[in-house]
């Protein structure tokens, strides 16, 4: 239930997914949805549907591969377009890669499968296993699983042939389909089933050699019982050999090779091919090349990849997972092998020299393999001296090795869960280190693959990384096979700059057209151009969780296209003066506008300057013809001159993009150093702040110098100086309300009038304390004279009585020596 729930939802996540991803999609440009039918047989005729939006003016069907000729092409309406197309018979079966031309762009990449067998149709209902839909055997269906759809067909079979099911799904391109087929005896029981496979990414191939005469029943479902409208399949249905895996999986273009193909149900099958040269070959089918196995059965609906390298062969023969039985290789050279059991591993032997540097890659999940790999060098006693698990982006592993000694080497391969089978092949490719450039066109807007097209007379502006891999320098392009009219400009990438703006040029009369062109990309310092490579624009057909590319076809070609003009243009004014470090500079920009085109147009600056950030929403407002987008640089901003241009778009009935022409923009260190001084001042007070100033550019004239950062109710009168000025004094007053504060960021803003432009700094920064006034003196009050103090009184005496008296008498008469 879990799994039936997770799938529903995932479904649904992807659903929305896309339409998200379709809000970003330009207006202008056709949108195909799909292309019906999916596939067709070799050697054909058949009407192709293109379905979608924005197809009125639709002018062509373009294919990366040779084997389509196009016979009839005609736009039913808006949504459709039919092109009625001959395959070639001697073409190979797999996936051709179509997009539609129209007059205003270009759609987006279609997956078309070309197949060996005849190709029929899926008729619902089929969705119960006692009313299958019948079929002959070896055949192809065209086929859709909706949502909770499972569908069944039935064959005959004669015992002892081989019975093989492979459904292509994901590999349509379409959606996030994951299929599930299975063959089925009439007792309902499952003969062999597949979900994933890492030989169909996951796409399924179920497989059997048949047990008795009888029906089977051919399955396909999605893996959860989910689906859609668009889950679209092909299920080719037949005797034909069905190889996992291949070994060598690679050799020398022009060359004949023995190859072994593994994993059918039959058994191995050895055959010797003679392989392509690369100037044969159309543009993509290196990065696609595959070798599709035959025997009197048939031919493999799709193939086995197979590279295409210079590299010498060298294949394992069991045993060889021991240092003892490793077959020597001598480097630079391509290992290829299988594991073939459990837990088994292979070795190769190789010798170095020490100080000698050698990359080992291995390619097995990227030629469809199921190992995930585990690669090592051991040294002549057993001893890892370098690994890799896992390299960036995918399972294969990569390594570089710099041989510590002179002596004698081993690698080792392994699964890394210590798998084996029939289909888990492998080739490692071990090469001297060399430079090496690769060159990738960057998305603009996120999750959708960028056309490269560009109005007549108009521009196409867009970016692209540049990966240098041992190797630096400046980095320049050069074009190859552009359209008629259409020409290259691209600043020169700077050493230690990994994106590079390229601009494509339509002149006016540049007619509308398509051509499979190439942009290479050089290190400026190698006359001989010994260090270079061609842009590569891969088609990213389907998309996982959180937008992660999962199905993505290589296509090296690029698709550049001449379509409508705009009726707009732009033009950034050239700056006369530099823009100084730490400090803001307006660019100008101007537009053209052509005939009744009124509406807004937003500018950006396609590529900031290192170190140097710019406003990104810009709008030439209705009607007007001028905006400015603001930049400044950072205080860290090398200094130097840098081209830039703006990228420009405009709704017209859809948007639209074109390019201004480069402009230079220079990025200069300030005219002046300041040297601000720490002073503090009291509320409602006014002190002299001095700034020393060290002229560094001369400058004519008078400039404005403005005191900023200061506090609320904190002020200071701008001053004037020259190129002679040593010294600013400026006044600041303080309110009776100003802010009790320690300011450190106050800085002076320096206006220079230069060819009639403003030359900006900004150069800081000062600090500024405030704070309360001291309360006033008071004169201390005199102390008081001290009083003396009064004798204290007597006590009171009480009255003596009689007797009291008498006797008191007495005492002094006594005393005074009297008689009593």
């Amino acid at each position: 239930m879990m799994k039936f729930w997770f799938a529903r939802n995932l479904s649904i996540a992807c659903l929305l997914m896309g339409l998200a991803t379709a809000g970003h999609v330009l207006g202008a440009d056709p949108v195909v949805r799909n292309v019906m039918p999916r596939g067709a047989q070799r050697g054909t005729e058949v009407e192709l549907s293109f379905n979608g939006e924005r197809l009125g003016d639709a002018a062509e069907v373009i294919m990366y591969e040779p084997g389509i000729e196009v016979l009839d092409f005609k736009v039913e309406n808006d949504k459709l377009v039919k092109a009625r197309v001959k395959l070639s018979s001697d073409q190979t079966p797999g996936i051709r890669h179509l997009r539609l031309r129209t007059k205003s762009g270009m759609s987006k990449t279609q997956n078309f499968a070309i197949s060996a067998l005849p190709v029929v149709e899926e008729v619902e209902p089929n969705n119960e296993f006692a009313k299958p839909q019948v079929i002959s055997n070896n055949v192809t269906i065209n086929g859709v699983v909706t949502n909770e759809d499972v569908d069944y067909f039935v064959v005959d079979a004669k015992a002892g042939e081989r019975l093989t099911a492979e459904v292509v799904g994901i590999r349509l391109g379409n959606s996030m389909f994951d299929p599930y087929v299975s063959i089925i005896n009439e007792s309902r029981f499952e003969l062999a089933g597949s979900d994933d496979a890492a030989f169909g990414t996951q796409d399924g191939v179920a497989s059997i050699v048949v047990p008795t005469d009888g029906k089977y029943i051919l399955m396909v479902r999605e893996s959860s019982y989910g689906g859609s409208g668009d889950s679209y399949y092909q299920l080719h249905i037949g005797n034909y050999p069905r190889p996992l895996a291949i070994v060598p999986a690679g050799g020398k273009p022009g060359s004949t090779v023995s190859v072994t193909y593994y994993g059918d149900v039959k058994g191995p099958l050895t055959r010797d091919v003679v392989l392509p040269t690369l100037e044969s070959l159309p543009a993509s089918s290196p990065l696609n090349f595959a070798l599709s196995a035959s025997d009197d059965s048939g031919t493999s609906p799709t193939g086995n990849a197979f590279r295409l390298t210079d590299l010498e062969n060298v294949i394992e023969a069991e045993p060889n997972d021991s240092m003892e039985q490793a077959p020597l290789a001598v480097l630079p050279a391509a290992m290829n092998g299988i594991l073939q059991t459990e837990g088994d591993r292979d070795l190769f032997a190789f010798e170095a020299k020490k100080g000698e540097n050698f990359e080992f890659v291995v390619y097995g999940r990227r030629l469809r393999s199921e190992i995930d790999s585990v690669l090592q060098i051991w040294n002549d006693k057993g001893n890892a001296v370098a690994n890799s698990d896992d390299s960036p982006g995918t399972p294969d592993s990569q390594l570089r090795f710099n041989c510590p000694a002179d002596g004698k080497y081993f690698v080792m391969i392994r699964d890394h869960l210590g798998r084996g089978g029939n289909a888990y092949h492998y080739r490692i490719e071990a090469n001297p280190i060399t430079p090496r450039l690769d060159f990738s066109i960057n998305e603009f807007v996120q999750f959708q693959e960028d056309t490269l097209e560009l109005p007549a007379g108009g521009r196409l502006p867009f970016l692209v990384t540049a990966t240098r891999r041992d190797v630096g320098g400046p980095i320049e392009f050069r074009s190859e096979n552009l359209p008629q009219g259409v020409t290259i400009e691209a600043p020169q990438l700077a050493d230690g700059q990994g994106v590079a703006q390229v601009v494509l040029v339509a002149a006016p009369d540049a007619p509308l057209s398509l051509k499979m062109s190439q942009i290479v990309g050089f290190i400026a310092a190698d006359p001989n151009r010994h260090v270079e490579s061609r842009v590569r624009q891969d088609a990213i057909m389907v998309r996982g969780q959180n937008n992660r590319p999962f199905f993505i076809e290589a296509l090296p070609s690029l698709g550049v296209s001449v379509v409508e003009p705009v009726p707009f243009s732009v033009e950034i004014v050239q700056p006369k003066v530099p823009l100084i470090k730490n400090s803001p500079l307006k660019l100008k920009l101007i537009a053209k506008r052509e005939g009744d085109f009124k509406g807004p147009i937003n500018v950006e600056l396609l590529q900031n300057p290192p170190g140097v950030n710019s406003s990104r929403n810009a709008v030439i407002a209705e009607g007007q013809t001028e905006t400015v987008i603001d930049v400044n640089a950072a205080g860290n901003a090398p200094a130097g001159d840098w081209k830039i241009c703006a990228r420009v778009r405009a709704d017209v009935g859809g948007s639209r993009v074109s390019a201004s022409p480069f402009v230079a923009l220079k990025v200069a260190e300030p005219y002046v150093k300041l040297e601000f001084a720490k002073s503090a001042i009291e509320q409602n007070a006014e002190i002299d702040y001095p700034v020393k100033v060290e002229q560094v550019t001369p400058f004519e004239g008078t400039a404005k110098v403005v005191l900023m950062g200061l506090p609320h109710q904190t002020t200071a009168e701008p001053l004037e100086m020259t190129k002679e000025t040593q010294e600013l004094v400026f006044k600041i007053k303080a309110g009776p309300e100003a802010p009790v504060s320690k300011n450190k960021n106050l800085f002076c803003q320096i206006i220079i009038q230069q060819e009639g432009e403003e030359v900006i700094h900004h150069l800081g920064s000062g600090e500024l304390r405030i704070d309360k006034p001291l309360p006033p003196k008071t004169t201390p009050a005199p102390a008081p004279t001290p009083q003396v103090a009064e004798a204290p009184k007597p006590p009171a005496t009480k009255p003596l009585s009689r007797l009291e008296q008498l006797r008191l008498e007495q005492q002094q008469k006594a005393a005074a020596g009297q008689a009593p």
